[in-house]
């Protein structure tokens, strides 16, 4: 008997990948996405490579495993994949503070945050 197989998030010709708990603030991160966004993966993984961002090497990781998602588990073709999408929600915030002057409390907020990049298979155009 065995439970029915769950029908797929994303299309037949694309593969996804999500990062969750990025100790950045989502206004960073989306920096970072924006770079990569309608690139082919190729471009896209030299950008990051190269890029002066100190999150930008925890994108790279996620896009390197929606490409290995898209080779191993959806037989997409790697040289033929474009990052469809790549955006970014919020996660928990740390709060922390520090004493200030006249009895006050200086508030300490440490965002963390997450990234969901999908990339799609594209036939050439001749």
């Amino acid at each position: 008997m065995g439970k029915a197989k769950n029908p797929r998030r994303v299309a037949d010709n694309e593969a996804m990948a999500k990062l969750r708990m990025l100790r950045t603030s989502p206004q960073k991160l989306n920096l970072v996405a924006g770079m990569i966004r309608g690139k082919k993966v190729g471009k896209a993984l030299t950008d990051l490579t190269f890029s002066n961002k100190r999150v930008a090497q925890d994108v790279k990781k996620c896009l390197q495993s929606a490409i290995a998602n898209a080779e191993n588990n959806h037989n997409l073709d790697v040289d033929e994949l474009v990052v469809a999408e790549a955006y970014v929600g919020k996660n928990l915030v740390m709060k922390r503070g520090r004493p200030r002057a006249r009895g006050r409390y200086g508030k300490i907020l440490k965002p963390f945050s997450e990234i969901t990049i999908k990339v799609r298979q594209v036939e050439e155009q001749a």
